[in-house]
């Protein structure tokens, strides 16, 4: 994705706090990322490259393009983010691939139920709370259910039967008043309940019952002129009133619902999906339908909602919309709210739908004026090269050697005036011997177009030959023979003055220097001959270091890997000491390696 790209759809981007997501040419998705300002993150990515990580330049320049979701608060981007990247494992997104997640707190379904913290939630019939993005904070909130309700911790199997048979004793925990002693039946099961219900309380945001609670017990303790008791549960009052923590869990009063919205033009309607579990904003997805004459908004918004709970497996009792629509569930409650956090979900839902049809539009308009300008010089390179169809396929070759040695070529393709480094191909000269330029380029334009006459792949509309007189000639040899020279134009460039020659024509075309067909054509020859030369450099590098490290007597092919792994180069090694590269292969090794370079210098 290029800079220009990103300009045509920065003023459609949203300042809130979101998640986004770069997508490649098959919409694949590459990275995900979270963001409390949209606009400025995804703005970050473009433009200056100065100080921006090599491996994030790359990302960006295979992306195609990329969608972001918005969402209330920067926790609800942690969540949302962390939950597509375990579920997509994006290739650019290795530090949570481990397939780390956020914790709960989990109140154990058993007899004096215990208050733990939980990697996941599990159908056992315990109850769940959060998810919760600060681990700090949620041990932070856990401190204070300690401080306020002394609560056992043990993993005791705290039956009546076990307790009546005195089969425990009480632990170090009872003795500093962390625990009240159940498990010797010192403290009886409903006055361990209602702490538990108030927890509950605490953890669903319900000050309120929990305040209630303990105003309570101050003045039956005060009634009964148990002053230091009432005392106790004052500073536990003042402790849970100055705790804030209602922001803590993504959402307290939502469990399991699913959000849609709708919005529509007059040939597409667009549905948002928000998918709520346990209270936290775990996926979103945004449905593109095309519109028939009569569909009505309700019915669109009902067939929408049909198949995006099919397709993610929703079995939410709640749906939240933005007005009635026809749907046959009759155990699933269909709800249309007008305040409180519903609401605000139901307003996220519509806010991104809105940003996601912008885009589309926007898109679109790019689309139609990014095909215009490639079709304008297709259209001119037709013209200077005089073709009967449009060049939307090319295909240009280069030959590389040294004195003979190491000759490899080149083939790179472009498609639509733009280089399509999926198709690049390198080759080594197999039947050449010697510097023969003509016969090398015989040879790789025979491989070539055998295998894709034999595979049945379609063929290039321009073949490009880097190269004057003599190497255009042999292409067109070898196209005669394959029976396809009359299919596609075949062109040769002349480096020096950037002449441009035809099969069988001695004048040359001279095609203006403004012109984009010359333009396209320079950027395909210098493709290739810097792919061959690439290739042909890393082969003859590669084949004389592995020559200079296998001639020496004892030093086997793992060994000599090992040493230019380590020390990356044999002019490294050469400079290395005795104790350098012992460390790395050991003194019989390293002895020999230096007695061999000694030997040779």
């Amino acid at each position: 994705m290029t800079d220009e790209d990103y300009k045509k759809v920065a003023h459609t981007i949203s300042t809130e706090p979101g998640v986004y997501r770069f997508k490649d040419v098959d919409g694949k998705i590459l990275y995900i990322g979270k963001a409390k300002n949209l606009k400025k993150r995804l703005a970050s990515y473009f433009g200056s490259t100065t100080g921006m990580a090599y491996r994030t330049r790359v990302m960006v320049k295979n992306a195609n393009y990329f969608e972001f979701t918005i969402v209330e608060t920067e926790a609800d981007a942690l969540l949302l983010e962390n939950t597509l990247i375990k579920k997509f494992q994006p290739r650019y997104n290795v530090l949570l691939k481990d397939g780390k997640s956020y914790s709960y707190i989990c109140i154990k379904k058993e007899r004096f139920p215990r208050v733990m913290i939980v990697r996941r939630s599990i159908k056992d019939g315990s109850t769940y709370f959060g998810p919760y993005t600060s681990r700090t904070r949620m041990k932070t909130i856990l401190e204070l259910i300690k401080t306020l309700f002394p609560l056992r911790n043990c993993t005791y199997h705290l039956s009546e039967k076990n307790i009546e048979a005195g089969k425990f004793k009480v632990c170090l925990q009872y003795h500093i008043k962390n625990c009240l002693g159940a498990c010797e039946g010192l403290e009886d099961e409903e006055p361990y309940n209602e702490k538990i219900r108030q927890i509950k309380n605490i953890l669903r945001g319900n000050f309120g019952p929990v305040k209630t609670h303990f105003k309570e017990l101050m003045k039956v303790h005060a009634e009964n002129m148990e002053f230091e008791k009432a005392q106790d549960i004052k500073e536990k009052l003042t402790a849970f009133e100055d705790y804030q923590g209602k922001s803590t869990v993504v959402s307290v009063n939502i469990s399991d619902v699913d959000v849609f919205s709708i919005e529509k033009d007059e040939k597409f309607a667009f549905v948002n999906y928000i998918k709520v579990i346990n209270g936290a904003f775990i996926n979103t997805y945004t449905l593109e339908m095309q519109q028939n004459l009569d569909n009505e908004e309700e019915d669109l918004l009902a067939i929408a909602i049909l198949h995006l709970r099919e397709k993610f497996n929703s079995t939410a009792p709640e749906i939240v919309v933005p007005f009635k629509v026809p749907f046959k569930e009759e155990e699933v409650k269909i709800t249309v709210p007008k305040i409180g956090e519903k609401k605000k979900l139901l307003e996220l839902s519509e806010k991104n739908v809105k940003y996601f049809m912008l885009q589309k539009k926007k898109e679109a308009i790019a689309h139609v004026n990014k095909q215009t300008t490639t079709e304008k010089v297709m259209t001119i390179m037709k013209e200077d090269l005089q073709m009967s169809v449009m060049p939307l396929h090319i295909e240009c070759f280069d030959n590389s050697n040294l004195g003979g040695s190491y000759p490899v070529a080149s083939c790179v393709v472009f498609r639509n005036g733009k280089p399509y480094k999926k198709d690049y191909r390198h080759y080594n000269i197999k039947t050449v011997v010697g510097p023969d330029d003509f016969a090398s380029m015989e040879e790789i334009v025979r491989r070539r177009y055998t295998r894709l006459l034999k595979e049945e792949k379609s063929l290039p509309n321009l073949i490009i030959i880097d190269g004057g007189k003599g190497q255009l000639s042999s292409a067109a040899k070898i196209l005669r023979e394959l029976g396809i020279l009359d299919k596609i134009t075949v062109i040769g460039i002349a480096k020096k003055l950037e002449e441009i020659f035809f099969p069988g024509d001695p004048v040359p075309l001279h095609i203006n220097k403004k012109s984009p067909s010359l333009k396209i054509i320079q950027q395909a020859r210098n493709e290739a001959h810097r792919f061959a030369i690439t290739f042909h450099r890393n082969k003859r590098s590669k084949d004389i270091t592995k020559s200079e490290l296998h001639e020496i007597k004892g030093i086997g092919v793992k060994t000599a890997d090992k040493l230019l792994r380590h020390f990356k180069s044999v002019k490294k090694i050469k400079e290395s000491s005795f104790i350098e590269i012992s460390d790395v292969v050991g003194r019989s090794a390293a002895k020999k390696v230096l007695e061999h370079f000694k030997g040779s210098a």
